[in-house]
Formats: C-alpha cells, sequence, structure tokens
C-alpha cells in the first residue's frame, strides 16, 4: 500500500481539477484556466508557487525535459476523492458511511435522475457484497 499523500488544500484541489480536466499543463496554461473559471484573479506567481509547494508534497509531477516545465496530477481524480471523503467520513462522520450519506442528501435536495443513480449503485454494492 503506498504512503499516503498530504491532503490538498482548497487552492490545490482548484488546480488539481484544471490538470485533471485538461491533462498535462503548464503554469500558464493553468493559470489561464483557472482565471477564466474562477470569480477571483489568482496571480501567475500564486500558480507558479502552489505548484512548486505541491511538486513537495507529491501531489503533482513536474516534467523538466523542456524549457517549459509540464505539470500533471500525481493520482487520479477517482483517488483522491476517494481519500479525502475516507478522511472527512473518519473525521467528521465516525467512519460511519449512513451517516455521511444521510448528512449530504439532507443539505440539498436530490433530483429524480440523481436519487435513481444512487439506487442503481446501492443495488449493485448489495450485490457485489453477496
Amino acid at each position: 500500500m503506498t504512503p499516503a499523500l498530504p491532503q490538498p488544500t482548497r487552492a490545490e484541489l482548484a488546480i488539481l481539477r484544471v490538470l485533471w480536466k485538461l491533462g498535462p499543463c503548464t503554469v500558464r496554461q493553468v493559470h489561464e484556466s483557472l482565471r477564466d473559471t474562477q470569480d477571483k484573479d489568482t496571480g501567475y506567481t500564486t500558480v507558479l508557487k502552489l505548484l512548486q509547494n505541491m511538486t513537495e508534497k507529491g501531489l503533482v509531477q513536474r516534467d523538466e525535459s523542456e524549457r517549459t516545465h509540464v505539470y500533471e496530477a500525481a493520482l487520479s481524480e477517482k483517488r483522491t476523492q476517494r481519500d479525502l471523503l475516507r478522511d472527512l467520513m473518519d473525521r467528521a462522520f465516525g467512519g460511519s458511511a449512513t451517516t455521511l450519506v444521510a448528512q449530504a442528501l439532507s443539505m440539498k435536495r436530490a433530483s429524480a435522475e440523481e436519487l435513481a443513480e444512487i439506487r442503481k449503485l446501492l443495488d449493485e454494492h448489495e450485490k457485489r457484497g453477496k
């Protein structure tokens, strides 16, 4: 089992979302994507510093073979989400998936389509358990 990486901050998660969506990117590409998708104006040097810190933490990998460095997420979006959720479930919900799901469903009304998808996932999970 690989050792757990540090939890990404909110700003680091925004950068990871760009990398998961676009694939490997330069600092400029990440900066432009953040500028286009977020309300606040994040400076280029801030994005550069965050990517450098994320490289040190192991959250991203940097390809230095070209003059312009290219960054990519070290872990998949699904793996990162699973790790974050596991940590949240343990810390905030005492490890209870039931409490976590109940709280999530109480926060925002789920559409009929979302509820159907949740039922489908529960059915599939139950079948795998048998």
